[in-house]
């Protein structure tokens, strides 16, 4: 069995996790301070005066995928244990080096029970993983030939879409708008608000990355009759990802305020294109793939502000959503211009 693929596949499910879990861990990366004591005094400390189950179990929880995923990674070193083993250690040393860097952030509390909530997050993870690699390699390895059209960085691909799917978590963005340097760089809309104006921003601004998205999606599909089935699925997956959204983090009486009149008109648009564009010759492809992705980027830093999200930004940004909000926006922010290189490498033979 030829494990290249999954192994590559499970490299790059380990990074893109990993920056999550920087992320989550140094948000909101603002207000660095030194506290004047030293920075492995957490090491010392008792059980903390104020927790929750919840705490506990999410510490468990984030990083048991790191050490799946990092165990898979380093299966092809020497050795049965050895990817276990280098897995428990790489998570612990990530947890730890994260916990250090929390002293000099006001809004972050270090603890020697979060790194060890992190330590047996990592230990679950990697031993999911060593019993059951081997069927999840052959599993991969089979669906791979099938499904998977052979093209360069294939699995670098599959874990772009797989991050795509968080960008429709967050209720206050417009619907699949990605690229949105503005509040990075301080940024203010561009466009002042006008109801017809903002209806065609938004409408553009959902089909060009719908087409996007949907030709991205075809370029990994091994045939065409599967992609007119596999595209509009995946698509209809984000709709689904960003209802159950809005429907838990809001309400469930506001479970489709994102579909809007701009919203809709930008589906169909992207529907009726990529009915054409799926079937164009893969240089086509590659190039209105591309050239949609930057339109859609452009568009979304010219935007005026989201007349839509006002109620939602109120509820979003409280409790333990807020940290989820700040990654989701990260994601979104970064997306496009991750996903622009692996175009560029899938056209080299093509």
């Amino acid at each position: 069995m030829d494990t290249r693929g999954p192994v590559l596949l499970a490299r790059y499910l380990a990074l893109a996790w990993l920056g999550l879990v920087v992320y989550g861990s140094l948000h909101p990366f603002s207000g660095w301070l030194d506290k004047g004591i030293s920075p492995l005094a957490f090491l010392e400390g008792g059980w903390p005066r104020y927790w929750t189950a919840f705490d506990l179990v999410a510490n468990v929880a984030v990083y048991l995928p790191l050490g799946f995923f990092l165990t898979l990674a380093l299966h092809r070193l020497p050795g049965r244990y050895t990817p276990p083993i280098l897995a428990v250690m790489l998570g612990t040393a990530v947890s730890f080096g994260l916990e250090t860097v929390q002293n000099w952030l006001p809004s972050r509390v270090p603890s020697n029970v979060d790194l060890a909530c992190n330590a047996l997050g990592s230990l679950l993870g990697a031993i999911l993983a060593q019993f059951v690699g081997p069927r999840i390699f052959n599993r991969i390895a089979a669906w791979q030939s099938r499904l998977i059209a052979p093209i360069p960085h294939a699995e670098l691909g599959l874990t772009l879409l797989g991050l795509w799917l968080l960008i429709p978590l967050s209720p206050e963005t417009l619907l699949f708008g990605a690229g949105d340097l503005r509040q990075m760089l301080g940024l203010g809309g561009a466009v002042p608000f006008a109801a017809e104006s903002f209806v065609l921003i938004e409408a553009s601004i959902t089909a060009f990355n719908a087409l996007a998205v949907g030709l991205i999606v075809r370029l990994l599909c091994a045939r065409l009759a599967q992609a007119y089935l596999v595209v509009p699925l995946f698509l209809l997956l984000g709709l689904i990802v960003r209802t159950l959204a809005t429907a838990i983090l809001v309400g469930p009486g506001d479970a489709f305020t994102w579909l809007t009149p701009g919203a809709q008109m930008g589906l169909l648009l992207a529907a009726g294109s990529l009915a054409i564009a799926i079937a164009l010759p893969a240089t086509a492809r590659l190039l209105l793939a591309a050239l949609a992705l930057m339109a859609g980027a452009i568009l979304v830093n010219l935007a005026p502000p989201n007349p839509y999200s006002a109620a939602a930004l109120a509820v979003w940004r409280q409790g333990h959503f807020l940290n989820f909000n700040g990654l989701t926006r990260w994601v979104a922010t970064l997306w496009p211009f991750l996903t622009l290189p692996f175009l560029l490498l899938s056209s080299r033979r093509q």
